[in-house]
């Protein structure tokens, strides 16, 4: 099974400037509680947005240049591979039976196409951004849940966990 997990604002804003446009911790450790032990695939701006690889999760980023060299910190190179396509990553991820798409917007795109669960977090609010979620298509997919979070002292916004299954 494929899952597509993201944050993304009403009108499906993820960030801006290579950045999360909020910050909501309970999201945070729900990314990495699902995450942990999986493959993780993403585009290379997504990957350079983080400080180092994210822990205990193997890294799949696609890229179009075919000379792409990741910084990686010592001890880490088994953890990341660069791919040249989803269907590239897809074929390295194919002994995880979940491997998760997690950004950003292009590879979203391509995710919808071949995703199997979407994991959305709603967050309740408009946002000036750059980079968007793509528009969920209810004809092929259905929402199967919905958790709803108050905003709260740690969590300047509102925000919803949605699951999405391919109908």
């Amino acid at each position: 099974m494929i899952t597509m997990i993201a944050a993304a604002g009403k009108n499906n804003e993820l960030g801006k400037d290579n950045d999360l446009i909020w910050h909501l911790p309970d999201d945070f450790k729900r990314f990495k509680k699902l995450t942990t032990g999986h493959y993780i695939i993403m585009g290379r701006k997504t990957y350079e947005s983080f400080p180092k690889p994210l822990p205990n999760r193997t890294h799949i980023i696609i890229t179009r240049n075919n000379d792409y060299k990741p910084a990686l910190p010592e001890g880490r190179e088994k953890d990341v591979i660069v791919v040249n396509s989803i269907d590239a990553a897809l074929l390295k991820s194919a002994s995880d039976e979940q491997p998760f798409i997690i950004g950003g917007g292009e590879i979203y795109k391509l995710g919808m196409d071949v995703a199997d669960k979407i994991e959305l977090t709603r967050v309740k609010g408009s946002f000036e951004a750059d980079t968007f979620f793509p528009k969920i298509d209810t004809s092929l997919w259905e929402l199967i849940s919905e958790e709803k979070q108050v905003k709260d002292d740690k969590h300047r916004y509102a925000f919803t966990y949605e699951t999405w299954v391919r109908k």
